[in-house]
């Protein structure tokens, strides 16, 4: 194998494809990124891959000799973002094909590889689900819904986000037990989606669950992503393959019953506080500082007579504050208390001007709603119970 390419682009898909390389691999090849250059399409592909998660890319490249080899996907990467962005890279293999020369401009280095034949096969997708997603739609759906998964592995399920997908919509929900985001986007898939052997009727209700370290992926990619082109998504026998142009990510899907989260929405409020987002962002932003100090609990209460909502945290033995917002009060007065980072992340991933917080009674389930109804965003949080 001998290649020649751009040290930045080179260097840009490395750093991409690096975070699907395991950290503490099961076997010595998962430690490393895969190369195969191709002269007959002139390019260069480069896969990380730790049995869950894969990532690929492939990149523009001038192939004097098609090859592959598998090389340390840190050392590699810490060599190759050192080198000079002005000098082309050229990587070689000798003929016993374990050892590559890594040249620049400014010097030479060696390296000792793997066979290529060692590294396991992405997963691919040839039948099952097969749909074309709006990347902007996707992209605002993870964003909208990622921040709620849970972080513990105890609860395998609820680290993932739910896609539900109906007709041209796509609906995502991740809960981590204390909170709930679902965020609906009307028009995410292309009207053209199919299904390989099933049903429309099948089709406009699949849905899947995956792990949010796959989807944050995903998001990254999408969020980089200039094109106006669809994303391809693939389900198959517990695998999904993301596709957009010449990068691809697969995952694994999580498998089990996702919780119905519907029912955990209350159907109505006797109780609503409209607020200015960004003003009730900074003011609980200021009043985290105290929080932090204690349990991050933020207590609000409304005075529906003067139109105001107070923010306050008490630490003990620390010290107190309080900050007061003009606010559209509905219902009687109330007292309710949150953690103020639940709220926060929340808040953050909306996007519209107004925020409207619905809530009947202090021990029972709160929902943040955008001011705009053409959001898609509901947040539900539980309060926190306070001693008076």
């Amino acid at each position: 194998m001998k290649v020649v390419c751009s040290q930045a682009e080179f260097n840009a898909a490395l750093q991409l494809v690096s975070r699907a390389v395991a950290t503490r691999p099961t076997h010595p090849v998962l430690a490393n990124v895969l190369l195969t250059a191709d002269a007959g399409t002139g390019r260069l592909s480069l896969t990380g891959f730790d049995l869950n998660l894969g990532i690929q890319t492939s990149m523009a490249a001038s192939v004097e000799a098609s090859g592959a080899i598998t090389l340390p996907a840190r050392l590699l990467g810490e060599i190759v973002s050192r080198l000079s962005s002005d000098s082309p890279v050229t990587l070689a293999t000798e003929e016993s094909g374990e050892q590559v020369q890594l040249t620049s401009l400014s010097g030479s280095y060696q390296m000792r590889g793997m066979a290529a034949d060692d590294y396991p096969d992405l997963p691919m997708v040839e039948s099952g689900m097969a749909l074309k997603l709006q990347p902007t739609g996707l992209v605002s759906a993870l964003k909208g819904t990622l921040f709620a998964s849970s972080s513990d592995d105890a609860k395998q399920l609820l680290t993932g986000v739910h896609l539900r997908f109906r007709e041209r919509a796509l609906e995502a929900a991740a809960t981590d037990g204390h909170r709930l985001a679902v965020l609906q986007v009307q028009e995410a898939l292309q009207s053209e989606a199919t299904a390989a052997d099933q049903s429309t009727e099948e089709e406009s209700g699949f849905a899947v669950t995956l792990p949010a370290r796959s989807l944050r992926e995903v998001e990254r990619l999408m969020s980089g992503w200039r094109s106006e082109e669809p994303v391809s998504l693939f389900c198959d026998r517990g695998q999904v393959v993301f596709l957009a142009a010449d990068q691809m990510v697969t995952s694994r899907t999580l498998e089990g019953t996702y919780p119905n989260y519907s029912q955990l929405i209350p159907d109505g409020f006797s109780r609503t506080l409209g607020v200015d987002r960004r003003g009730l962002i900074a003011a609980l932003e200021r009043i985290a500082v105290l929080a932090d100090q204690h349990n991050n609990v933020v207590k609000f209460s409304s005075d529906p007579e003067n139109g105001l909502i107070q923010i306050s945290a008490d630490a003990q033995d620390v010290g107190s504050g309080s900050e007061s917002l003009a606010a559209t009060l509905s219902g009687d007065a109330l007292q309710i208390a949150f953690n103020v980072r639940y709220l926060l992340e929340g808040l953050k991933a909306m996007a519209s001007d107004q925020v409207v917080l619905h809530c009947n009674a202090p021990t029972t389930p709160a929902v943040l709603r955008s001011g705009d109804e053409t959001d898609g965003f509901t947040y539900l949080v539980m309060p926190v119970q306070i001693r008076s």
